[in-house]
């Protein structure tokens, strides 16, 4: 059972729904705080037999706005068929919500300093304010290049500053990785901030996903799981969630099939309304690891553009994908990586998709 407080509810009324839910044996409360992207939320959970506890008991409780009983595995991240859920946060000025659709372009894995540098140079030319940025990187072969690591993040953190980068996603493959990222981002005055990501092959290292949720002040990223079920990878969402922070983007990247020949993984991104439906998580798309190569369709654009579209007229708010001022260099999947001239275009290719999506929205279904 969760009980959703007004936004206005104080913490007197809260410790009345407390003091109310304490009176049943064999149910434990737990206060959730949410920062949602419109303002604050706090719910409580009821956790335990909730079959005997009346929803009167707590909807005639000053402050409470809502009472749902939970039927889906998702207690934390279900949206519980509530229409009006409070979706995504803010986080670093930068709101991760469905209002518009966020553009993480960047380097998989940071090489030189030159590239990094050029990147931040052309995110902040096209308007943007966020990137990627791998400094740990699990390869499939132990002889592949993993990253620099916490050696190359102070000059990351200092450059993505230097221009105006809010928000830098970095997947971290070990809880250590996470002390590295906060001691390099308040060594360097914190002058930008970072989202966690989970990687694929993580998203089943269930001891990573506690120590991911258990720190409070950076938000995640976590990608679906390369060969396992949309709901595996949904409840390592919901690990981290019940480890304390909430605040998550969910990232389609495709799954690992020999049906998606000739791209890298098959395109999952038909799933984007699903998550929607399920969760009350923002979804993001990640085109440069769905398609895998850098190739043209017919129609002269290249691949990644289509898949991108795909994923944004279902709803997606927010794309992960990699550009490279040289992929040739690279030292990690350059051959799928974007060339920076491409950056304006595909720009615009996006936010033609977001308005046909909107026009469809606003026409609804009937009209089309």
């Amino acid at each position: 059972m969760i009980i959703t407080l007004r936004s206005d509810a104080t913490p007197d009324f809260i410790q009345i729904v407390l003091d109310v839910a304490a009176r049943y044996d064999g149910v434990q409360p737990r206060k959730y705080e949410f920062q949602g992207a419109n303002g604050a939320a706090t719910e409580v959970h009821l956790l335990g037999d909730t079959s005997q506890v009346p929803d009167k008991a707590f909807q005639v409780l000053p402050g409470v706005r809502r009472v749902v009983r939970v039927s889906s595995k998702y207690r934390i991240i279900g949206r519980h068929g509530q229409a009006d859920a409070e979706v995504g946060f803010e986080y670093n000025g930068v709101k991760f919500d469905e209002s518009e659709v966020l553009v993480f372009a960047g380097l998989c894995a940071v090489d030189t300093r030159e590239s990094v540098e050029s990147m931040m140079q052309l995110l902040q030319k096209n308007g943007l304010t966020t990137t990627r940025m791998g400094a740990y990187k699990p390869r499939t072969s132990p002889y592949d290049f993993q990253g620099f690591g916490a050696d190359c993040l102070p000059m990351v953190f200092e450059l993505a500053g230097k221009y105006g980068i809010k928000v830098v996603a970095m997947e971290v493959c070990d809880a250590r990785h996470i002390d590295e990222i906060l001691a390099a981002l308040e060594t360097t005055g914190n002058p930008t901030g970072v989202m966690l990501q989970i990687g694929t092959r993580n998203t089943q290292n269930f001891e990573l996903l506690k120590q991911v949720g258990q720190q409070a002040l950076l938000p995640v990223l976590v990608k679906r799981g390369m060969g396992i079920t949309l709901e595996e990878s949904l409840n390592a969402c919901e690990y981290v969630a019940t480890e304390g922070q909430p605040n998550m983007v969910f990232c389609l990247r495709g799954v690992k099939s020999h049906l998606g020949d000739p791209h890298r993984n098959l395109v999952d991104f038909a799933h984007v309304p699903v998550v929607r439906s399920q969760t009350r998580m923002p979804v993001c798309i990640d085109p440069s690891h769905s398609v895998g190569r850098f190739h043209f369709a017919p129609d002269g654009l290249p691949e990644a553009y289509h898949a991108t579209g795909m994923g944004v007229v279902a709803g997606a708010s927010m794309v992960l994908v990699d550009f490279h001022p040289n992929p040739a260099a690279a030292l990690c999947d350059g051959p799928q990586a974007l060339t920076p001239e491409y950056l304006p275009g595909f720009l615009a290719y996006i936010k033609q998709m977001r308005a046909a999506y909107e026009a469809v929205v606003q026409a609804g279904p009937i009209a089309h």
